[in-house]
C-alpha cells in the first residue's frame, strides 16, 4: 500500500470538510446563539489537522491501486463520522456525550437518519441546519462511492452496470476520469436538490425548511427539523413531493444521468432493476393500503391511502420520514415496512439496504436451482436484462448475503446481551445496517435509551451497511496488512 499517497487523502478530506462548518456558523452568528464558538473551533481544528497530514506528503503523486482504494473508502467514512461529531460534542445546546455526538454524526453522514435527540424544533438553528447538511454531504459521497469507486474494487452492486455507467470505469486502478464522472453526478445531485427545495417552498414550507428537507429527501436520509418529521406540515402536497423525490433518490443515479443526457425515459424502461424496484413498491403499496382499509385504522379512506403510500415509499427507499405512528399499525405492517427497508432500493442510489439488484439476482438464482432439480442436465443461465450474469457476480451476491446474515446474528446477540428487548434489538440493528433510521419498540422514535456500547455497535453497523459490508471487512482482515 502506498502509505504516503493514501495519507494525502485524509488531509485533503479534512481541509475540505472543515469548510462545511462555516454555513452553520453563519446561522449561529445571525441568530446570536452559543453554538458559534463550537463550529469555529471545529473549523480551526479540522483545518489544522488536515494541513498537518497533507503538508509532508503534498508532492507525492502516485496512482492508487485497488488495495489503497479499500483503505481510502473505509477511512473516508470513519474520519468524517468522527470529525462531524466535533461541533455536536462541543456545543452547549444540545448537551451531548461523545457517544451520542458520534452516533448522530455517523447516522447523518451514512444517511441513516436515526437520532438520539428530542425537542428538535427547540434546538438552535445552526444545529438543525448542520444535521441536515451532514445527510446531504453523505448522500453525494455515497453516489460517488457506489458509481465510481466500489465497482473497481469488485464489491458493489454497481459492478453489474459497468457497461452502462457513464464514463470509463477501470477495475485495476483509480484514474483522473473518476473526477469527471463524480462531477457529472454532483451536478445531477445539486439539480435534484434545488428542484426539490423549490417544490417544497412553493408547497408552503418556509425557505429554511424547504432547503433542509430537500437535503434529507434527495439523500434518502430522514433527519427533519421537527420532531414530527414530515407529518409536522400535515400537507398532502408536501407528502406527494417528498414521495417523488424519495423515489428518485432510490433510483440508480447512472440511470438519471443517462435519461438526462438522452432527454428520454428509455434508460428507466430498459433497466431490469428499476422495473423490479417499481413492481415491488407497487405490490407493497397495495398490501399496506389494503390492510389499513380492511382493519379500519383510519376513519377516512383517503387518510389511510395517503399515510400508507407515504410510509411505504419512505421505508422502501430507506429514507425514514414519517407522517403516522406506523409502529402502532396492526398485524404484520410494522415488520413489513422494516423488511422493505432492509431490501432497500437500487444500486448506485443514495438508498441503503441490500439493494434490489441483489434481491433480484437471489430470486433468479433460487429459481434456477429449482429448475436444475427438475431438469438436472439442463444448462440454465441467469440473465440480467439481455446479458448473462457472470458466475462470479452470483457468487459475490451469495457471499454478501452470507456475510450479512452472519454479522447480523452476531451483533444481534450482542445487543440482546446489552439488555435490549428482542423487537427493539432486531429493528435497531436492521435499521442501522440498512441505513433506514426508524425502528420498532423502544427505538421507534429515538435511540436515546440504547446503552452507550449499543450506540457504538449500531454506529459500526451503519458504516458497515453503507460500505456494503466487504469494504470494511477487507480492511479489518489481517491479510490486508501483510505485504
Amino acid at each position: 500500500m502506498h502509505l504516503h499517497s493514501v495519507l494525502r487523502i485524509p488531509g485533503l478530506l479534512l481541509m475540505v470538510f472543515s469548510t462545511t462548518m462555516l454555513p452553520p456558523a453563519a446561522f449561529a452568528l445571525a441568530a446570536d446563539d452559543p453554538t458559534l464558538a463550537p463550529f469555529l473551533i471545529a473549523f480551526g481544528l479540522l483545518l489544522t489537522l488536515g494541513v498537518l497530514l497533507w503538508l509532508p506528503v503534498r508532492k507525492v503523486r502516485r496512482e492508487l491501486k485497488t488495495r489503497d482504494g479499500f483503505f481510502v473508502v473505509a477511512m473516508f467514512w470513519i474520519v468524517l463520522g468522527l470529525s462531524g461529531a466535533l461541533p455536536l460534542y462541543l456545543s452547549p445546546l444540545p448537551e451531548m456525550s461523545l457517544t451520542d455526538a458520534v452516533f448522530e454524526s455517523v447516522s447523518g453522514l451514512t444517511t441513516t437518519g436515526a437520532t438520539v435527540l428530542t425537542g428538535i424544533a427547540q434546538l438552535p438553528l445552526s444545529i438543525r441546519y448542520y444535521r441536515q447538511q451532514l445527510q446531504w454531504l453523505g448522500g453525494i459521497g455515497i453516489i460517488v462511492l457506489a458509481v465510481a469507486i466500489l465497482p473497481m474494487l469488485g464489491i458493489g452492486g454497481m459492478q453489474l452496470y459497468r457497461a452502462e455507467t457513464p464514463g470509463p470505469i477501470k477495475d485495476d486502478k483509480l484514474t483522473p476520469r473518476i473526477t469527471e464522472t463524480a462531477k457529472a453526478f454532483w451536478y445531477l445531485y445539486l439539480g435534484l436538490t434545488g428542484i426539490c427545495a423549490l417544490a417544497y417552498w412553493l408547497a408552503g414550507m418556509t425557505p429554511f425548511d424547504a432547503l433542509t428537507h430537500s437535503f434529507a429527501t434527495v439523500s434518502t436520509a430522514g433527519f427533519s427539523t421537527h420532531d414530527a418529521s414530515i407529518g409536522y406540515f400535515d400537507s398532502a402536497l408536501i407528502e406527494a413531493i417528498a414521495c417523488v423525490f424519495m423515489f428518485a433518490g432510490g433510483v440508480n443515479f447512472a440511470l438519471h444521468f443517462a435519461a438526462w443526457r438522452r432527454l428520454s425515459t428509455q434508460p428507466y424502461r430498459d433497466d431490469s432493476e428499476f422495473r423490479f424496484y417499481a413492481k415491488v413498491l407497487l405490490a407493497g403499496l397495495a398490501v399496506v393500503v389494503a390492510t389499513l382499509l380492511l382493519c379500519g385504522v383510519y376513519p377516512q379512506h383517503g387518510e389511510a391511502i395517503r399515510k400508507g403510500i407515504f410510509q411505504l415509499v419512505s421505508f422502501g427507499t430507506t429514507t425514514g420520514f414519517t407522517t403516522a405512528a406506523y409502529h402502532d399499525w396492526p398485524l404484520f405492517l410494522p415488520m413489513l415496512l422494516l423488511f422493505f427497508g432492509m431490501a432497500g432500493a437500487c444500486a448506485g442510489s443514495t438508498s441503503g439496504g441490500i439493494k434490489m439488484v441483489r434481491v433480484l439476482l437471489l430470486y433468479k438464482q433460487g429459481r434456477r436451482e429449482i429448475m436444475r432439480l427438475i431438469h438436472p442436465q439442463a444448462q440454465i443461465l441467469v440473465k440480467f436484462g439481455r446479458r448473462e450474469v457472470d458466475e462470479r457476480v452470483i457468487d459475490a451476491v451469495w457471499g454478501y448475503l452470507a456475510a450479512y446474515v452472519g454479522l447480523f446474528a452476531v451483533m444481534l446477540l450482542i445487543l440482546l446481551g446489552l439488555g435490549l428487548e428482542p423487537v427493539t434489538a432486531f429493528s435497531a440493528l436492521a435499521s442501522a445496517m440498512s441505513n433506514l433510521g426508524p425502528g420498532l419498540g423502544e427505538v421507534a422514535v429515538t435511540y436515546l435509551g440504547v446503552p452507550p456500547a449499543g450506540k457504538w455497535l449500531l454506529s459500526f453497523a451503519m458504516v458497515l451497511g453503507r460500505l456494503e459490508i466487504f469494504t470494511l471487512l477487507v480492511v479489518l482482515t489481517p491479510a490486508f496488512w501483510r505485504r
